[in-house]
Parts: structure tokens; sequence; C-alpha cells
């Protein structure tokens, strides 16, 4: 019985101690420290950039050479790649077989021709002995309808005779209009056929466009800068990563309608192209000085934090708390952003010690106390 009653008196001392010392633990705690972090004002700016869009370079005149007759190619009259003139003649396809079957075509026309004045005189003479009486109606109606499929047969043949001219000159192959032409796709003695077989391409390089496609949203901003755009304008400008073109270019055209699947709009650039230094396929960005009328609100870009592709920013409010303000961003300059929305100038946000916070922390500008250092 004695050291039941010691144990349990043992028992309550214990408890008295350990709830003590947590009362202590607890006075000690207190509310969390505040974050020591580096705030800024937020301030705007007349902002000066360039927006880019992905483009590709493009010929302002490109097409195909088909073969328009079926044959043989028989000649080839230019080097790949080499610059040809409108009219050059370039292929020539079976001329001799054409040329023949030409003066096959202009033989069966005099033949015909001559039947006509045989069926003519015919029908002459018989119209005379008819007028006396000196032959039969049936005779004088053979003739005249003899006369009538014999100028039947004259108009073939010189139909026939146009086609097989027009055989002889699809037979040549010349340049639609001046440019670069590129590596032929058939040689001396390849078959082509009428309609199907490609020879080759030419394009125009000087100038040359670039195509690029634009939201639909900003159709009415580039179709002030296409009636606003002057001589040596330096609003577009295309880069190939690091390296600007030293040229400038202006909008050619916009595009009759918007695609209703990707809601953008193609637009066209043309561009000066005198060292070929351009070439039709090359992949590009386009840059678009983007001058803003009104201030913009910018700030360090290490300010941003991102959450499931939203962006926010820390704003400091009453009592040093700060909470997260949800941001709409626009364009990155150096290590600074735009913001579009969300920001206003005045208001102070945390551009250090981002990582630490939460939403509702209380924050201090005064750099942490190290370990061991007195306070004055």
């Amino acid at each position: 019985m004695i050291f039941i009653r010691m144990n349990g008196a043992l028992v309550i001392a214990i408890a008295l101690i350990l709830s003590a010392c947590g009362g202590k633990q607890q006075q000690q705690q207190g509310p969390p420290p505040a974050i020591p972090v580096t705030v800024e004002d937020v301030k705007s700016t007349e902002a000066v950039y360039y927006d880019e869009y992905p483009g590709t370079i493009v010929a302002l005149n490109q097409t195909e050479l088909r073969a328009q007759v079926t044959g043989y190619v028989t000649g080839i009259y230019f080097k790949d790649g080499a610059k040809v003139s409108k009219g050059q003649r370039l292929y020539s396809i079976d001329q001799q077989l054409y040329n023949a079957n030409y003066q096959q075509a202009v033989a069966n026309q005099l033949v015909q021709e001559t039947n006509m004045m045989k069926a003519q005189k015919d029908a002459d003479r018989y119209h005379e002995l008819d007028k006396k009486d000196a032959i039969a109606k049936q005779q004088v109606d053979y003739a005249d309808a003899a006369l009538e499929a014999a100028k039947r047969q004259v108009d073939a043949a010189k139909a026939n005779v146009n086609a097989v001219r027009a055989n002889v000159s699809f037979a040549t192959i010349v340049a639609p209009f001046s440019g670069t032409i590129g590596i032929s796709m058939v040689r001396s003695g390849t078959s082509v056929v009428a309609g199907q077989t490609v020879l080759n391409t030419i394009s125009t390089d000087n100038p040359i466009a670039v195509d690029f496609a634009v939201d639909q949203k900003e159709v009415y901003r580039f179709s002030q800068l296409q009636l606003a755009q002057k001589p040596n304008d330096s609003t577009f400008t295309i880069a190939f990563g690091n390296d600007i073109y030293p040229l400038h270019g202006s909008i050619n055209l916009i595009d009759r309608a918007v695609d209703p699947q990707t809601g953008t709009i193609k637009t066209r650039l043309v561009f000066p192209n005198d060292k070929n230094m351009l070439q039709a396929g090359m992949s590009t960005t386009v840059k678009v000085l983007n001058s803003a009328s009104e201030k913009s609100v910018v700030i360090p870009y290490k300010a941003i934090t991102e959450q499931l592709g939203e962006f926010y920013a820390y704003v400091v409010g009453d009592s040093n708390k700060v909470s997260q303000r949800k941001l709409v961003l626009s364009k990155q300059i150096g290590t600074n952003i735009i913001v579009k929305d969300g920001l206003k100038e005045g208001e102070k946000i945390v551009v250090q010690g981002i990582q630490n916070l939460r939403e509702g922390a209380v924050i201090t500008t005064a750099p942490p106390q190290q370990p061991g250092a007195t306070k004055k």
C-alpha cells in the first residue's frame, strides 16, 4: 500500500512538471517570425519591344513546269539552279516527231483543199447543164452534197493543223517568267506524259516573301500597320537565331479570311533579296516592332511564380502580409516582363525570397540576424 501511494504521488508530480514545461514552451513559440525578403515598387514605363512570330520564306511567284505533250526529252538548255529569263528555252520533247506530224497535217489540208476545188468545179458544171435541162436533178444534188462534204473535210484538216501546230509549240518548254530554276527532275531521253510529268520548278527570288500567322485579335493592328507603312520602315525584320537580316520588310498582303480552325489569318511580308541570302522554304522568326502608346507595367521576371500554367506575384499588403495576385503577362524584355493585367503602379511586390512564402505570410525587409549576434 505504501508503494502504491508513493507511485501515485510520483505520477502527479511528473504531470505537473510536464504541464509547466508545455506552457513555458508555448509562451516561447509565439507567432511565427517574419520572413526576410526583398521588395520593389511596381513601376510603369514606355516599353518598346518586338513581338515574335514563326514564319516561312516563300517565293512571290512559283510554278511547276509540266510536260504538255507525251514523248521523250530530247534537249535540256539550262544549268540546274541557274537564273533564267522569261521566254528562254528550257526543254524540248520529241521535236522531230511533232514537226513531222505538222508537215503531214499541212499536206493533208492541201489534199482536202484540192478535193474541194474539184467538187466545186463539178458542182458548177452540173448547174450549167441543169440550166439547159441536160442533166438529171439527182446528179446536181449529188454534186452539191459532194461539195459540202469536201468543205467539211477542209475545215477538219485546218483544225488538225492547228492542233498539231500547238503540239509543236508545246514540245518546247520555255520559262513563263524570269527567276531561278531548280534541279531538273528529268534527263535527256526520259519518257514524259502530258499533264503528269513534272520537269522542274521555277520561282522568283528578289523580292522574296515571308508568310506568318496572326491571331484574329491582331487583324486590326496589322491592317493599321499596312496603311501606315513607309519606305525603309523598321517595323518588320526577320531573324535566324541570333542573326538579324539586315534589310527591313513591308506588308504585302493580309489574307482574305481567318482560318476558323486556328483562329489566325495569314500575313505576307516582302523583303529585298539582292544577295540571295534568303531561300524559299527557310524557317525564320518575324519580329514586329511594338511601341505601346501607353505606359506599361514592367516587373522583374524573377518575381513571377507559375502554378498549373498560371502566373502569380506576391503583393505586399497591410501589416506586411503578402497575398498571391494572378497576372496576365505579355512580352519578356531582358530580365523584366510586361504585365498586361493584375498590378498597378506604386504597389509593392516581392522579388527575392519568394520560395519561402505562402499566402498571408508576414515579411520583413530587414536582413536576417546572424546566429550569436547581439541586438543593439
